[in-house]
């Protein structure tokens, strides 16, 4: 901890001292970045944050792979540091639903590597938990490396080790920028010109945002937590409870109870009971307990507040009604009563310390890290628990430094995590408000899968959303688009196809429809509207934008005009930013087309900010809509409708045109994502009702049918196509991802010497395509892939083929297993499969279909 005087300036910033920041500068400086200021407006180590209220514990397994690395990553760290107990974590079940979740629980771990994850029988509980009522209980999940953080220490640890420069009680009172970049950060001690600011004020993220002209949706929600009076039944050797002194000789704001307490380690496993919302472990000789069951109590973002004599910022008065009442909407019992059950010796006991602590969500539920696209030099590390704090430290300090985010295992995927994923509308208050508070009710709850919110809908609709209504669309949202799934009006083709359509039941079916196979098949026979809106158009001109896009892109981006080329965009390290579509519209004017949701956000900023200033990049977000006309009849189709010649001659296959569709302007795109004869057909979205209709009109007595988002998964799977964040990331590299085809080593494009080093060092991990044996289930993402018994990969993407009639898994495995023909298995809600490597694509491998 510095004692020196605030610097005027520094290469580094970071605002916020808490488990965040202080991961964030410790990992910095590990990378030998070098003059690293923290500040924080609290006195330092117990800065008011949440770092020093929350009870620190730490359950490392989660359906997503990434928070699951980052927490295993940060037990190990701050093991090795001392100041982590690794008493084991067991999530307990009250319902049989619960038990199929725990066993989810473990397939998860087994695929993300966590060692030795085991369901446990109600005595084995109580053996590890003595003091729970056995009756209560079916059974438990264990994960043996789970424990607990004593954050104060952790912070003392990070501040002493690293070589950065702390300064606390030193509020920040602005963010200045220029022209795009950071230039300095104020504050009430002075002003410090930087290079690079992080943000890393997670309860006062959307108030530090707006000093940066940022509006960041993250939402501060109050949670509950006490600390019972002694219990006889721990004190094992009758000398009464000892409590530490991890707050000796340390300036602590308001009750230096709060943070005494959570400073002291468990002596047994930590544990939670989901189907209540409550979680629990020792303080002492007596119990921890921590509810989530109760209704969203969420703080105004502009009203956070500072330390004052008597209270830390981030905790509020303990309201008794949330405790001894069933306020959650989704919960019968109240905490207490869920408590009494299960821990009978807690019943009747009073508190010595009680808290609503304050901690955030996003509407997702994920963090926020990376670069701002607004501002260069500013960025995030933010809506972070102690549980991932190592992780995303080390993730965001090797992005910063060496532009790769990456754990010590490899790169990581940041789709799900990154600052410019969200949409236009994310920043209004009452929205991410409104989301976060739907995040805090779930923490606990049993979400199905493609679980749909029933709020803030129909915020982005395409032209095509009125005749979609018409027609019976199931929505889904996505990126705040409303998107077709499937269509009730084609309810008539689940008669024609039902012999080749399979029953699906249990957790597998839920959400589904067999509607969205029977728009598969169709598809295939005759000819559908797809409705792309949703996916992205950058438009790239200039005199330099071909030699531009040949620095972005790994494939050779010489092309002719009227010439449409398939690419991906690589980081520094090599891998995959972004698998893109470039059309050449003119000599100096190019079409860059990828994905929905995130991508304007994560690709359009990422383009924008390597662009000449001789380019001119315009990322479109919601200015086209596009129509996929995909089908053996697409041709005869479209050929009705404009005067442009579209046989495969004058229109072949990856080419454009621009041309009429009717009255209507269009840019064609002869692409298909489906494996189909097939066109993109890009609008001006003012005349996408009209482009619609012409096609509809048209194609009667063709039976056009409107085709959805469920039959286009499982027929790009058939076809091998990847989907970027699914199949393809920045975990991967192109060789890795099967994609060698996109890349061309004579051209000079970022990531190149990575790519080649790659290359040369030898592929030890490839993309499979897997068939299920003797089954039509459909495989979950997330789920192990087993070989000689070991877990050798796990499912990106799953569904099943209606075309090929098998079902279909896409992984990654070790080279020596991706030969087709190795046999595998895979497990799924509690059941293994065996499945066999494939060549692929599974369909139509000569490209007949696509090409004629």
């Amino acid at each position: 901890m510095s004692t020196e005087s605030l610097p005027s300036g520094a290469e580094t910033v970071i605002i916020g001292a808490g488990a965040v920041g202080c991961s964030i500068a410790y990992h910095l400086t590990e990378l030998g970045a070098e003059d690293v200021v923290v500040v924080d407006q609290g006195p330092l180590p117990v800065t008011g944050g949440s770092s020093t209220h929350a009870p620190g514990i730490m359950f490392q397994t989660s359906p997503s792979k990434i928070q699951t690395k980052t927490a295993h990553y940060t037990s190990r760290l701050l093991k090795d540091a001392g100041v982590y107990t690794e008493v084991g974590g067991i999530e307990l079940a009250r319902s049989e639903e619960r038990m199929d979740f725990l066993q989810r629980r473990v397939e998860w771990a087994t695929s993300y590597g966590l060692p030795e994850p085991e369901l446990l029988e109600p005595e084995e509980v109580t053996e590890h938990l003595p003091l729970v009522d056995e009756d209560e209980i079916l059974g438990g999940y264990y994960s043996p490396t789970d424990g607990q953080v004593a954050g104060t220490d952790a912070l003392q640890w990070y501040i002493e080790t690293s070589s950065a420069r702390f300064f606390g009680d030193t509020e920040v009172t602005d963010i200045e920028t220029n022209g795009g970049e950071i230039q300095a950060v104020a504050t009430d001690n002075g002003r410090i010109e930087c290079d690079r600011c992080v943000l890393a004020t997670n309860n006062w993220a959307y108030q530090t945002g707006q000093m940066a002209g940022l509006e960041l949706p993250i939402t501060p929600v109050e949670h509950q937590y006490v600390v019972t009076d002694p219990l006889a039944e721990l004190d094992d050797d009758g000398s009464g409870d000892v409590i530490g002194d991890a707050t000796a000789g340390l300036e602590v704001p308001g009750d230096s109870q709060i943070t005494e307490f959570m400073a002291q380690p468990p002596d047994r496993p930590v544990g939670r009971d989901q189907d209540n919302s409550l979680y629990f472990r020792t303080h002492g000789d007596g119990y921890g307990l921590g509810s989530y069951n109760h209704e969203p109590l969420v703080v105004d973002p502009d009203e956070m507040g500072k330390n004052d004599e008597d209270s830390q910022a981030s905790v509020h008065s303990f309201t008794e009604k949330h405790w001894t009442k069933a306020t959650h909407p989704n919960r019968e019992k109240s905490p207490q009563q869920a408590f009494d059950e299960l821990l009978p010796a807690t019943e009747g006991k009073d508190f010595r310390v009680t808290e609503n602590g304050i901690f955030v969500y996003t509407p997702d539920g994920m963090p926020v890290l990376g670069e701002t696209a607004a501002i260069d030099g500013l960025w995030t590390g933010l809506a972070i628990w102690w549980t991932h704090s190592g992780g995303y430290g080390k993730i965001l300090a090797e992005w910063m430094e060496n532009g790769v985010p990456r754990l010590p295992s490899g790169p990581v995927d940041t789709s799900g995590i990154h600052v410019n994923r969200f949409e236009p509308h994310a920043g209004s208050k009452d929205y991410f408000t409104d989301r976060g508070g739907k995040r805090y009710e779930q923490v606990y709850s049993i979400v199905e899968p493609r679980w749909q919110p029933d709020d803030h809908r129909g915020l982005r609709v395409s032209p095509f959303y009125g005749q979609q209504q018409e027609l019976g669309a199931e929505f889904y949202q996505s990126g705040g688009w409303e998107t077709p799934q499937w269509y009730e009006s084609n309810s008539d083709l689940v008669e024609k196809y039902e012999d080749r359509i399979p029953e699906r039941d249990g957790w597998q079916g839920i959400n589904r429809s067999p509607i969205e196979g029977a728009e598969h098949l169709h598809t295939r026979e005759n000819v559908s509207m797809f409705d792309m809106t949703t996916f992205s158009s950058i438009m790239v001109e200039g005199e330099d934008a071909g030699e531009f896009l040949q620095q972005i892109c790994s494939n050779d981006m010489d092309i002719d005009v009227g010439k449409v080329r398939y690419t991906t965009m690589l980081n520094e390290g090599g891998t995959i930013i972004a698998d893109l579509t470039v059309a050449r519209l003119d000599e100096d004017e190019y079409m860059v087309t990828t994905g929905g949701g995130n991508s304007p956000g994560i690709h359009g900023s990422w383009i924008q900010d390597h662009a000449h200033d001789t380019v001119s990049v315009t990322v479109e977000e919601s200015a086209k809509c596009t129509v996929g006309l995909w089908g053996p009849k697409s041709r005869l189709l479209l050929q009705r409708v404009t005067d442009a010649d579209v046989s495969n001659d004058e229109f072949p296959y990856f080419s454009c045109k621009r041309l009429y569709v009717g009255d209507v302007p269009v840019i064609a795109l002869r692409v298909s994502y489906v494996g189909e004869l097939g066109w993109e057909l890009w609008a001006p979205s003012e005349y996408g009702r009209k482009l619609w209709d012409t096609l509809w009109e048209a194609g009667r007595d063709l039976d056009v049918r409107p085709m959805g988002g469920g039959a286009l998964e499982s027929m790009r799977l058939e076809k091998g196509f990847r989907l970027w964040g699914t199949d393809v990331d920045t975990d991967v590299d192109p060789f890795a991802a099967g994609l060698p085809f996109a890349v061309d080593l004579d051209t000079e494009f970022i990531g190149k010497e990575a790519l080649v080093e790659a290359k040369e060092a030898g592929i030890d991990t490839e993309v499979a395509c897997l068939t299920l044996d003797d089954s039509t289930d459909a495989m979950l993402g997330g789920r192990p892939v087993l070989a000689d018994g070991e877990a050798v990969g796990y499912v990106q993407a799953g569904d099943y083929g209606y075309s090929v009639g098998e079902s279909i898994a896409y992984t990654y495995l070790p080279s020596e297993y991706a030969d087709a023909g190795t046999s595998v298995q895979i497990q799924c809600e509690g059941e293994t499969y065996d499945a066999t490597v494939r060549d692929e694509p599974l369909f139509d491998p000569g490209r007949d279909k696509i090409i004629r």
